[in-house]
């Protein structure tokens, strides 16, 4: 017990003296660069992560930056959704709302506050769905089932189209409204499905299967109105997919609004926007037709017409050959052909005549452009201009070299030892060697030494030498 208190006394004396090598080989940091070196780690080591959780305390400021806290039973984080991306949600956070988010992890200086900087939002039960859907579509995309090269062209008049979608829905009433429209002709048959629930995809392959064993149809409409991805999403399934891949008849799908997107858009022949838009592109225009008609019929007429006028011409161009292998006709022709070889005789003399004209012309202007008097005033005007280059050149480069020489001086003079002593240093110098005192080793008590400052030098007498610790 004695040699124990004996220990602890001895401890305690030596926590009580001061550690001068812990003291300074220890480093010190200050609030700002340890959260700092916080932060980057926390950032380096979770960059980017997927975290689902309850939205409290949200709050939305004037600069448009969104503010909330993400909990769960056992805890809660802060987190910021900065402007613009907060204004681009789709809804509008609430405090009680599930969501899922795409985060980076990081540190709030200034306070020290762990905290996640938010770049996605999306509720918890619709993030699911879709993750799944990305899942399944990156795995079709993979096997090729979404390639251009292995669907189907479409008809361009089909006779017989088959609908797969609910009887029910508005989706059929606008596909009927818009074919009767635009080709009252085509014959439409619907092949009632479900097309929402768990019933749905089953029965939507099985119509697929038996259309395409009938082969009844020119071409299949699969469509529904919009709606949720939950309502839509009998339409991201896997069978459904596989068997609208497996269609030997041409299918088109305009599943919801222009903006949704499924998976059965990617493996269909055509994806059309909307159900509407999918009837137009199915059939052509009743209208269209007609006019197609009428400019068939206008070209046949046309085409007759010009067979006739070409027929006419030539029974005219036959009598006139036949006037013409009369005597005087020759006559007559030979008459004209010497009075145009007389024209064009002419014509040619007065062009030779004019190109000559041109000719001498040109010589002309040349002759003077190469005048010796035009020479030397081009070459004086070259002359002033080298004249002013080379003036402005030497103007330069002296100026560039008064700049260089006076940084010389002021780097010279920012190293002169003159500058050291105006800061208040002084020169020691031993009289006796003429050398400058580096170090107490070289002077004794009693030795004379100068001490040479900005304006002037001082004797001194050395009275005691202290040594120091060496500066490192």
């Amino acid at each position: 017990m004695k040699h124990c208190s004996t220990r602890r006394q001895t401890h305690a004396k030596r926590d009580q003296m001061p550690d001068t090598d812990a003291q300074s080989s220890r480093s010190i940091l200050t609030p700002s660069t340890l959260n700092r070196l916080a932060r980057d780690l926390i950032e380096d080591a979770l960059a980017l992560i997927w975290i689902e959780g309850e939205l409290s305390n949200v709050s939305r400021p004037a600069s448009g930056h969104l503010y909330f806290t993400l909990k769960d039973s056992g805890a809660q984080v802060r987190a910021a959704m900065f402007k613009p991306r907060s204004t681009w949600l789709p809804f509008k956070p609430a405090d009680g709302m599930q969501v899922l988010i795409r985060a980076r992890a990081s540190l709030y200086e200034a306070r020290g506050e762990f905290q996640l900087i938010a770049e996605h939002m999306e509720l918890a039960g619709e993030g699911a769905l879709r993750r799944e859907f990305e899942r399944l579509k990156a795995q079709l995309l993979n096997e090729g089932l979404f390639d251009d090269g292995r669907k189907q062209p479409l008809p361009r008049m089909p006779r017989r189209i088959g609908v797969i979608t609910s009887p029910s829905g508005a989706a059929i009433r606008d596909v009927l409204t818009v074919l009767a429209r635009r080709f009252p002709l085509v014959e439409v048959e619907i092949l009632p499905v479900p097309v929402q629930g768990k019933e749905a995809p089953p029965a939507i392959v099985a119509a697929l299967r038996s259309a395409s064993q009938a082969r009844r149809h020119d071409v299949l409409l699969l469509t529904r109105g919009g709606g949720s991805l939950e309502d839509l999403w009998a339409f991201n399934n896997e069978s459904v997919a596989r068997a609208i891949t497996d269609c030997t008849i041409p299918v088109v799908a305009a599943v919801g609004h222009e903006v949704d997107f499924t998976i059965a858009d990617f493996v269909a022949d055509l994806r059309a926007p909307t159900p509407s838009v999918a009837a137009e592109l199915l059939v052509p225009d009743r209208a269209d037709l007609l006019r197609v008609l009428q400019r068939q019929r206008q070209r046949l007429v046309q085409y007759l017409r010009q067979r006739l006028e070409s027929a006419s011409q030539r029974v005219d161009h036959l009598h006139a050959r036949l006037q013409a292998s009369r005597p005087a006709a020759r006559i007559s022709r030979g008459h004209e052909r010497l009075g145009a070889l007389h024209a064009r005789l002419a014509l040619l003399a007065r062009g030779d005549i004019r190109r000559r004209a041109e000719r001498l012309n040109g010589l002309r202007s040349r002759l003077q452009n190469q005048h010796p008097r035009a020479r030397i005033a081009q070459d004086s005007l070259r002359l002033r201009n080298a004249e002013t280059a080379l003036r402005r050149a030497i103007d330069q480069s002296l100026e560039r070299r008064r700049r260089s020489l006076a940084e010389l001086a002021r780097t010279l003079h920012a190293t002169s030892p003159l500058a050291t002593l105006s800061r208040g240093y002084a020169i020691l110098v031993d009289p006796a060697s003429a050398l400058a005192v580096r170090s107490i080793t070289q002077v004794s008590v009693g030795t004379i030494v100068r001490g040479r400052i900005t304006d002037g030098e001082l004797e001194m007498q050395v009275l005691r030498a202290l040594p120091g610790t060496r500066s490192p």
